[in-house]
């Protein structure tokens, strides 16, 4: 689609998922007057207070692969004496015009941080999320495994929902 000029990202500032998935709709919103949907989505990781939490793209600095995140935070787990910490996935999500949000959701799933990273599947942190109703981390399930308990997942069937409903509403 060439008719779309491009548009530059804007820096993520928020403290939370959902305020950065809100400027990032308004964001968008304003700069293609168009609806739009954006999402902040990460890791926390409760032993170390929800980090990397908004950070997780960034934990450590910038240009560090997963897999020197993951030795960054199992040192920082060690020392806490925290290594199988409850953690989850978030995705906060938002609809927006230029001049409102429209709709918001969350997704999470709930699990732990895994002895030491498993698996090949997935992407990010999904080797150190150990999800105890499969028994494996996110980076050892199958696509639809994943797709059936993805924080994202959720977070869009939500949006899913209330566009579904609100077309409905519409047109009655």
């Amino acid at each position: 689609m060439d008719d779309c000029p491009a548009v530059a990202a804007p820096e993520e500032i928020g403290r939370t998922f959902e305020e950065n998935a809100r400027a990032k709709a308004h964001y968008y919103a304003d700069a293609t007057r168009e609806l739009t949907v954006a999402e902040d989505s990460g890791l926390e990781i409760d032993a170390l207070d929800g980090t990397p939490g908004v950070e997780s793209a960034r934990y450590g600095g910038e240009g560090i692969s997963y897999p020197e995140k993951f030795t960054l935070i199992y040192d920082v787990l060690e020392r806490a004496g925290a290594a199988a910490s409850p953690a989850r996935f978030v995705c906060a999500l938002a609809l927006a015009t230029s001049e409102r949000i429209l709709f918001e959701a969350r997704g999470t799933v709930e699990g732990r941080i895994a002895p030491e990273p498993k698996g090949s599947s997935g992407f990010g942190y999904d080797p150190i999320f150990f999800y105890p109703p499969y028994g494996r981390t996110l980076a050892e399930v199958t696509v639809e495994e994943k797709a059936e308990v993805s924080h994202r997942g959720k977070a869009f069937r939500a949006l899913r929902g209330y566009l579904e409903r609100e077309m409905l509403r519409e047109h009655r």
